[in-house]
């Protein structure tokens, strides 16, 4: 007598999606900034701002149609990222148009371009733009592995957007920087776009490079230096760097740049002379464009000692204004609507709005928005950790290397820790470059963590694996 039993192979456990727990975020993501226009409005005019639920309807649609894509294309993705940057993004709003509300920016913008009108509105159709762009990145780029095919191509693409802000009748000079570009009655920043081309080429580059550069060393006190000719990439990059920062005097951007890459170049060697080489480098090259062009050296003299220069350059008295209005904050804040960051004019919407958030909102008020940028890095770096290829980690890495970088060099100059660099605080300060730049890095990091936790698809069984047949002896 025999028994035949069967054993069937049981495949691998499907991961939990977290878009439930997605979509329950996003909720509180869109609740908390109407709550917020509310308490604007209420402060500024004595009662509840027009619109209200028109803006509450519209940033909760554009949140729904960006969940919608996001459980379709990315089931797997990270759950935090897109609330976060929803909510980051509907405090913005609010905190443009508690800005647009001031007397004192009307009253500037006409004497200085003869007519003023509201930023916020044209800044929620920039937002549904970027969505719309969010949603076309999702829906295209089923894999960021293709990247990995246009590593020089996206070379030459970064340099050209780098260029373009310097050639004559297409650039133009907005507040002593060569940062902008104008077409068609628009003007666009190519350098938000930049970052993100460029990183495709950095990860591209340092994928296929990094045994060379992390292997072929010596060893001088203490630090693995570099052979001659392995230093050509960071001192190309570095020369760029320079030549962004002299030429179209954006001390943020050159700074970005060249961090990123050194940032990006540091996970691939896991090399610690390429850090103290690239900040030799950066302080060197800082020092002496600082020293020579006149509108770093404005932004330094600023820097060192607003208050020395601030009845002579209007560099000094936005600092010292920005500095006052942190210190007037306190713990708690005025209260939404109950400051006077406006005094400090026409940047009070770009970098400056940061000033606003630390006097309305106080130390409390920044610390949470400094906590949003930071969870927003965590993720990222997160996703870095998870993805299961090398170009996947250090594309992430470089995203998150930027993102955390342009936080910190706004928040840093407006604070006064470092000197001004003109770059637009993530999310929050009005423009459409900085908006739909960062909600295409929001995409990328999406996709790629939906790729680093999505399971792998169970091997195909072979037919001794279905069915085992067991004979036992009668």
């Amino acid at each position: 007598m025999s028994v035949v039993t069967n054993t069937t192979t049981i495949g691998a456990i499907e991961l939990p999606s977290r878009r439930n727990t997605e979509l329950l975020l996003l909720a509180f993501a869109v609740v908390i900034p109407i709550f917020a226009y509310a308490n604007a409005g209420l402060s500024i005019h004595g009662k509840l701002p027009p619109g209200m639920l028109t803006y509450g309807l519209g940033l909760g649609v554009l949140a729904g149609i960006a969940h919608l894509v996001v459980r379709r294309y990315a089931k797997y993705a990270d759950p935090l990222l897109l609330p976060i940057a929803t909510l980051l993004n509907g405090l913005g709003l609010v905190l443009i148009w508690r800005l647009d509300q001031s007397s004192r920016l009307q009253n500037t913008a006409k004497r200085i371009y003869g007519a003023f009108s509201e930023s916020a509105p044209r800044q929620m159709m920039y937002t549904a733009l970027a969505i719309a762009l969010f949603a076309g990145v999702l829906m295209v780029l089923k894999d960021h592995r293709v990247l990995q095919r246009f590593t020089y191509i996206s070379m030459a693409a970064s340099l050209v957007l780098l260029i373009l802000p310097v050639i004559p009748g297409l650039g133009a000079d907005v507040f002593g920087a060569k940062i902008w570009i104008s077409v068609g009655g628009f003007s666009i920043q190519p350098g938000e776009f930049a970052k993100i081309v460029i990183a495709v080429f950095f990860a591209g580059y340092l994928m296929v490079k990094r045994d060379a550069l992390a292997l072929a060393s010596r060893r001088f006190m203490g630090l693995y230096l570099p052979r001659g000719r392995d230093l050509g990439p960071i001192l190309m990059i570095w020369a760029m760097s320079l030549l962004v920062l002299v030429f179209e005097n954006d001390l943020g951007t050159s700074l970005l740049f060249f961090g990123m890459f050194v940032i990006m170049l540091y996970v691939a060697t896991e090399r610690t002379s390429w850090i103290v080489i690239g900040l030799l480098m950066s302080v060197g090259g800082a020092a002496v464009v600082g020293a020579t062009a006149s509108h770093v050296k404005a932004r330094v003299t600023a820097w060192l000692d607003p208050f020395a220069c601030y009845q002579k350059s209007g560099a000094c008295e936005q600092v010292g204004q920005s500095i006052m209005s942190f210190g007037s904050g306190g713990v708690l804040g005025t209260g939404w609507g109950q400051g006077n960051s406006d005094l400090i004019g026409f940047a009070a919407n770009s970098d400056f709005i940061f000033s606003t958030v630390g006097e309305e909102l106080g130390l409390a008020g920044v610390m949470a928005f400094l906590l949003l940028y930071g969870l927003i890095i965590e993720r990222g770096v997160r996703t870095a950790l998870a993805a299961r290829d090398p170009f996947g980690k250090l594309f992430a890495i470089g995203l998150s290397g930027a993102f955390a970088l342009q936080v910190f060099v706004v928040a840093g100059g407006v604070m006064g820790l470092i000197p001004l660099t003109g770059m637009t605080m993530p999310f929050l300060a009005s423009g459409g470059s900085s908006v739909l730049a960062n909600w295409i890095l929001i995409a990328v990091l999406i996709r790629i963590s939906d790729t680093a936790r999505r399971p792998a698809p169970a091997p195909a069984p072979s037919p001794d694996s279905e069915m085992t047949q067991v004979v036992r002896p009668s």
